[in-house]
């Protein structure tokens, strides 16, 4: 049978030291305000419940805490918990000082992230609840490396459906994003002694850099105004693109260059990686089917929920040929490494049709952005043009030539959080260099939208 103490009240940890119970409980919990383990604020246990724990009487408890709200160190008010009072923390010798948090920008325009303020809280909580109460006691077991079952049936289901992948649930993987799943199939190929892996001229670094971690080189293919160019194709292991929508520049790969990546790869068995990262927006075009369609054997699927939903879900997927899941499940050391209830919820999300209705509401709501961006341009800075703006979140913005470092240093000042394209250009690429800014306008929250396209606009060339 439990112990009463065992069963009620916080816990604290405590030493007394000491000459008496007393005086040893009173020097323990000043030293451990003044070093600042406990931080103002802190709720202490009860009299009644400390004094349980510590096997002590309940009055040298509340002695020793009406002692130390006496000097200041504690404060307590009728009916309300004993709690740390509010001082400056003095650090202990030696401390290296805490490095100041960057600014926030007034304006962030940055690409990359949906707008946040949007995510469905509502509809998210009732399919958790749903799948709360469903789910059997085995779901909060440790989990299968592969992810939840639900998820990835719901998944095979949805990515057939939406995005034309050939999927099945015995060839999903569910991992935490998009960046944990490169990695994965960084281990994968390195392991399989690999070298180089083709990437795009244009691209995120953190993808390069974790192929680079892995021990692979990255070699970036040549780019012109048909987007990537799959010609240079020849001995390299692997290649990373995004078909569906270029990074950042925002095009669609054309057919011939799909037909020639998948000949490519059955020709010398190299692995394609197909990141399709915004595929679910587009606006002025009919979607553009997943590359995976074309050659499941040779062609891995990944998406994510980080520009549908939100990155902080941590949520993505991992389609992959038939023999390939073995190996990846090496690499990620055989254990499931996203939560059994984010799942079930995901999984409960897409079954029940709230995921496409989010969707559907989320695409409106950018295009009508979209267009409010392109008709303000049109009006207030004719000289810059904008591309890529039939599908996703963000838009290229190209400038007259040499003006890109003078328009960072007008956002700057603004407080606007924007990138220029020179940031995505891979270091070896040959290409001709673009003066254009990267915005994101999925990033801001509605109601901060139209003072983030002033403030981009005061920053343009006229």
């Amino acid at each position: 049978m439990a112990k009463p103490w065992a069963t009620f009240g916080v816990d604290l940890h405590l030493e007394p030291t000491g000459g008496g119970v007393r005086r040893g409980l009173t020097d323990a919990l000043r030293e451990a305000v003044r070093t600042g383990r406990l931080a103002p604020g802190t709720r202490l246990p009860s009299s009644r419940a400390l004094a349980a724990d510590l096997g002590i009487a309940r009055n040298t408890v509340a002695d020793a805490y009406a002692d130390l709200v006496a000097e200041g160190w504690l404060t307590a008010r009728q009916g309300s918990a004993t709690r740390v009072a509010e001082r400056t923390v003095v650090p202990p010798t030696g401390t290296p000082p805490r490095p100041r948090a960057p600014g926030r920008p007034t304006h962030n325009l940055v690409p990359g992230t949906p707008d946040l303020a949007s995510f469905p809280r509502a509809q998210w909580l009732k399919a958790a609840r749903r799948a709360l109460a469903t789910a059997p006691y085995q779901a909060l077991d440790y989990g299968d490396p592969r992810g939840r079952i639900e998820l990835r049936t719901a998944l095979a289901g949805y990515l057939s459906r939406a995005r034309g992948v050939r999927a099945d649930p015995e060839h999903i993987l569910v991992c935490a994003g998009f960046s944990h799943g490169l990695r994965l199939l960084g281990a994968v190929l390195r392991a399989r002694g690999a070298r180089t892996v083709a990437v795009e001229s244009y691209g995120l670094d953190v993808h390069w850099n974790l192929l680079a971690a892995a021990g692979l080189r990255t070699v970036p293919l040549p780019f012109d105004e048909r987007g990537t160019d799959p010609g240079e194709l020849t001995d390299q292991d692997a290649v990373l693109l995004t078909p569906a929508h270029q990074f950042p520049m925002g095009g669609t790969l054309h057919r011939d260059r799909r037909a020639a990546v998948v000949e490519w790869a059955r020709r010398t068995g190299g692995l394609v990686v197909e990141d399709d990262y915004d595929g679910e927006f587009r606006y002025d075009r009919q979607p553009v089917g997943a590359l995976q369609g074309l050659d499941p054997d040779h062609v891995v699927h990944a998406g994510t929920a980080s520009k549908s939903l939100a990155p902080g879900l941590r949520l993505g997927w991992l389609v992959l040929p038939p023999g390939l899941m073995e190996e990846v499940l090496a690499a990620k050391g055989g254990i499931d490494s996203c939560g059994s209830l984010d799942q079930l919820t995901l999984a409960e999300f897409l079954v029940s049709g709230a995921y496409d209705r989010h969707v559907r509401a989320a695409r409106l709501r950018y295009r009508r952005r979209r267009d409010a961006l392109v008709a303000e341009l049109a009006r207030r800075a004719p000289r810059v043009h904008a591309t890529g703006i039939a599908a996703g979140l963000h838009v290229v913005l190209r400038l007259p030539p040499g003006t890109e470092q003078s328009a960072l240093r007008a956002a700057a000042w603004q407080g606007l959080a924007v990138h220029g394209l020179h940031r995505y250009q891979h270091p070896e690429a040959g290409v001709e260099r673009r003066d254009a800014l990267v915005v994101g306008y999925g990033t801001p929250p509605d109601h901060a939208w139209s003072t983030a396209l002033e403030a981009l606009c005061a920053v343009l060339p006229e």
